[in-house]
């Protein structure tokens, strides 16, 4: 301690407390809707959510987008009450109701005081149940969407993370597109259509109802077999397998020419890999020293020691099928060509060089620590209880997280960081000034050829100027949210937040703990 009385020596990080998940009750009605109940004493709040294993990627690709407009639109009426009247009535009673759709679930959530949960989810089963999807306000939900699509091609974040993913995944794949559609796909959506997807994915056999808060499992039970006993299943069976085809066998650049743009839009990687994969708890160790926190190896690099950036990141989107694995950033224009090496030497690093052992113990202890702060409302536990049904996750998954991160080990790190890594057959997506380092990039030779495209937006027109080779077959797209290391979707995008993705840990770049 000084003469002044301030203590010198820095203060460090504590061991992590001991932590249960709350005990769940879980019981399926016969017409195969499991319902799953959390009580928490003493939180008066309850949080439910009617997950459906129905998202965009079990949608036909001409009708991409029907099924993030249709859980939009599920709010907007009911055969036994329109809009207003629905809104009325769930603040008559304390509620508040909101439906979503991502890539892999569909949900309808509720938050009420507990004196009202039977009410509340009696509204919440006439939402899914008798929707109305009025013509009028399914044509304002579209024209909003097509607005947004608009808008989305302004910002350079947004673009880029449109055109990375259409440049990773195949034409035929549901991921080379957003999750809530193309301006061609939305806008010949109908009302018509968003009753066919009801009518084809909203079924009992693939829907939980998830409660969490100061409840008592027993009585949930009976209002849920009440509610949705007699809710008939429409025999749709298992879903298929999600086409995920890569459109990346070797390292190729995308330029999306943007005059005078100030900054560069950066994204880089490939395909990666599926939520359900034996590696899952490695990959986070991994993914957090990689990106996932402020002193993770890319943002120590660029942002702290270069000074490129105000933020870089790596990480996974993990999805019933193989998400996307994306390192990003935003840099001046001057920084680009500079900031890619720094990218490409990490991506390397991470590969050939085991973690030191503070890198691992602080991911492991920050990815403990964090944990059991998730789950203090019931909200979340919720959330994440509907993703183990949405991924078909076992019922101990949340219980054995917390010891499987603390057997990570170095060489785990090092074996996923190989494996599932692979910065010679990525891609690179630039949206930026090329005129102004263009010629750097070209010296740089970070692949064999430099596809420059402009966008057709007022000033400017049609291609910049062919490539002198064929870059290959190169398609894809991305999408829905999600959450840092326990978020599902690319930060930035315009995706709806996914239902399936929040419950246990997509890993990405915001440096969020799983």
């Amino acid at each position: 301690m000084s003469a002044r009385g301030l203590i010198m020596e820095r203060p460090v990080p504590g061991q992590p407390r001991p932590y249960e998940f709350p005990p769940t009750e879980r019981t399926t009605l016969g017409n195969g809707l499991r319902v799953i109940v959390t009580p928490m004493p003493g939180r008066g709040l309850i949080a439910a959510s009617l997950a459906i294993r129905a998202g965009a990627s079990d949608e036909p690709h001409e009708l991409g987008g029907a099924t993030v407009l249709a859980a939009r639109a599920l709010t907007e009426g009911t055969e036994v009450r329109d809009a207003i009247e629905l809104t009325e009535a769930a603040e008559r009673l304390g509620a508040s109701i909101h439906a979503e759709a991502g890539w892999d679930a569909t949900s309808v959530g509720l938050d009420v005081p507990a004196t009202r949960l039977e009410p509340a989810l009696a509204l919440l089963a006439e939402v899914v149940r008798r929707p109305a999807f009025p013509p009028s306000e399914v044509e304002r939900l579209r024209d909003e969407r097509l607005t947004d699509l608009l808008q989305a091609k302004a910002d350079p974040r947004r673009r880029a993370d449109e055109a990375y993913v259409s440049s990773i995944y195949g034409e035929a794949s549901p991921y080379h597109r957003p999750a809530g559609g193309t301006a061609e796909t939305v806008g010949r959506l109908t009302a018509d259509d968003l009753r066919a997807v009801h009518g084809r994915a909203y079924s009992p056999d693939r829907a939980a109802l998830v409660v969490a808060g100061d409840v008592d499992p027993a009585e949930v039970a009976r209002i849920a077999e009440a509610l949705f006993g007699d809710w008939a299943a429409v025999g749709v069976g298992d879903r298929g397998a999600v086409d995920d085809t890569s459109a990346v066998d070797r390292r190729f650049v995308r330029v999306i020419h943007r005059p005078g743009a100030v900054q560069t839009e950066i994204r880089i990687g490939h395909p990666g890999l599926p939520r359900l994969h034996p590696d899952f708890h490695a990959l986070s160790v991994m993914s957090a020293i990689l990106g996932g926190l402020f002193n993770s190896r890319l943002n120590m690099n660029l942002r702290e020691e270069k000074g490129y950036t105000y933020g870089a990141g790596a990480g996974f989107d993990l999805r019933r099928g193989r998400g996307p694995f994306t390192a990003r950033a935003a840099v001046n224009t001057e920084a680009t060509v500079p900031a890619l090496s720094e990218f490409l030497a990490e991506l390397d690093r991470i590969r050939q060089a085991p973690v030191t052992d503070a890198e691992l113990a602080a991911a492991r202890d920050y990815l403990v620590g964090v944990f059991p702060l998730r789950f203090e409302t019931p909200g979340p536990v919720a959330g994440s209880l509907a993703g183990l049904f949405v991924h078909d996750l076992p019922d101990d998954e949340l219980a054995r997280y917390r010891p499987a991160i603390e057997a990570v080990t170095a060489d785990d790190v090092q074996r996923v960081a190989r494996e599932h890594i692979r910065p010679d057959a990525a891609a690179i997506v630039l949206v930026g000034d090329h005129d102004q380092f263009g010629a750097a990039l070209e010296t740089a030779a970070f692949a064999a050829a430099v596809e420059v495209i402009r966008d057709e937006t007022p000033g400017t027109k049609g291609p910049l100027g062919a490539a002198d080779d064929e870059v290959g077959p190169v398609d894809g797209r991305e999408g829905g949210p999600a959450d840092g290391a326990d978020d599902p979707g690319l930060p930035g995008t315009d995706e709806p937040a996914d239902p399936g993705d929040d419950p246990d840990a997509v890993l990405d770049g915001d440096g969020h703990g799983a």
